[in-house]
């Protein structure tokens, strides 16, 4: 079946057309306005509607913030039920330029966990059908819809024009590898989803390096393909659910038959894996979130490490502090300007129980699995002259705390010269804690109470 026709730019109307009518052409291409392209580098604050539709991200991500995001280019490989979210919230977020790119149509199965699709979108291409929704949304958008299957052969036609993001929705294992493999090659940021489907837990999301992807069965499929592969071993960052898979995947393989005779793409898979609509929807967002934040310059998410600690590991972090404060003051009823509370709070959502000189590809054992090995970690004064309130105490191993200990005052400025990527990622982390701590907020049962 042919694709509807896709309005992606004033006047004018891509894809196939035959399958509506000019009534409905008419209906679908946006008013003659200009394209985000078409805006000087300069804000585009002369065009009131636009304004008033972003005024909410404008107010958030300021005017550069957001022009940075106005100017951008980025790829949805994929757009099910996650890609699909994130174009969709991309589009809406004031992303100048999208390529879509996806190989399958719309089907009744899928209308549960699209972002825009209808009844009267089945049997149309995904690409045209998105498209054609988001150009009503947002006409001054530069929308490119390609219907293909991204594969070897395709990647310089579908990863052309140096996009500043692309984000990688796809489920099928081969295909997944091709593209990231692809991206870390050409140095291209890349964010990857993992299964969304037999998932129904909303709190479990997490974004984390493919290093500490190993709970995701997608994931660690991948991961162990990019490695063998491709020698890619980390630097690839994945938005996973740590909720283990809550059903299997359903056979519709008729007894005694080949699975492959049902293939319609070799190496995709015929059984099917159920699916909460909200996950997927859940995860195109989060990916969304994440890319333009980045895309602004103005917030930036760091990777999660999926990985337990239990309350005795904060008490004895805790106690430890307390030590290095009493032999760094010679007073022993010296005691930190912070509590377990506290210390929790910086272990597992600032530091992710994880030293500030730690690489992801690190062969430190006891870090890659589920539980954090915290045993040779400790919090210090970033600046020891300094109090050790909470946003200024940095997470390094026992040692490393001992020799940036030994600096004396002074210490964050000589890092700052010597080390100035390890300064800049301090500062980034303990400014979450600025925020927490000195910005209105009180601390009251582990919770941030704004006050």
């Amino acid at each position: 079946m042919a694709g509807p026709a896709v309005a992606t730019r004033r006047g004018g109307v891509d894809g196939q057309v035959s399958s509506l009518t000019p009534a409905q052409r008419a209906a679908c291409a946006p008013a003659p306005r200009p394209l985000v392209a078409d805006y000087p580098t300069a804000e585009c604050v002369d065009d009131d509607i636009v304004v008033e539709q972003l005024t909410r991200n404008l107010q958030l991500f300021g005017e550069e913030g957001q022009g940075r995001i106005r100017r951008s280019f980025v790829v949805v490989v994929g757009v099910g039920g996650v890609g699909s979210h994130a174009a969709h919230m991309l589009l809406r977020s004031g992303v100048g330029r999208l390529r879509l790119i996806d190989f399958d149509q719309v089907t009744l199965s899928s209308l549960n966990r699209h972002a825009v699709a209808t009844r009267a979108d089945v049997g149309l291409t995904k690409v045209d059908v998105l498209a054609t929704h988001l150009a009503r949304i947002f006409p001054e958008a530069h929308i490119e819809a390609c219907n293909k299957m991204y594969e070897a052969g395709t990647s310089d036609e579908l990863l052309a024009g140096e996009p500043d993001y692309v984000l990688d929705c796809i489920d099928n294992i081969d295909t997944k590898v091709n593209l990231l493999a692809e991206c870390v090659g050409r140095g291209l940021r890349v964010i990857a989803s993992a299964g969304a489907g037999a998932k129904a837990d909303p709190t479990r999301l997490a974004l984390a390096d493919i290093t500490q992807t190993a709970i995701d069965p997608l994931a660690r499929a991948v991961r162990t393909r990019l490695r063998r592969d491709h020698g890619i071993t980390s630097g690839v960052q994945v938005l996973l659910s740590t909720e283990r898979p809550c059903a299997a995947l359903v056979d519709h393989t008729p007894e005694g038959s080949d699975a492959k005779d049902f293939q319609t793409v070799p190496g995709f898979r015929v059984r099917t894996i159920p699916v909460l609509g909200p996950l997927p929807a859940l995860f195109g967002q989060a990916m969304a979130a994440i890319v333009l934040g980045r895309l602004s310059r103005r917030i930036d998410v760091l990777p999660a490490q999926c990985f337990r600690l239990d309350a005795e590991q904060f008490r004895v972090l805790y106690f430890e502090l307390r030590d290095r404060e009493r032999a760094l003051a010679d007073d022993y009823e010296a005691e930190p300007d912070c509590d377990i509370d506290e210390i929790a709070w910086l272990t597992r959502d600032v530091w992710r129980g994880l030293s500030a000189r730690y690489n992801f590809g690190d062969k430190d054992k006891g870090q890659k699995g589920l539980w954090r090995d915290t045993k040779m970690l400790a919090l210090t004064r970033w600046r020891p002259e300094l109090p050790s309130t909470p946003d200024n105490l940095v997470m390094l191993t026992k040692k490393e705390a001992d020799a940036h200990d030994a600096l004396g005052p002074g210490a964050a400025d000589h890092i700052r010269r010597t080390e100035p990527e390890l300064y800049d990622k301090v500062e980034r982390c303990l400014g979450e804690a600025r925020c927490m701590f000195r910005d209105g907020w009180a601390w009251e049962g582990g919770a941030g109470v704004q006050r």
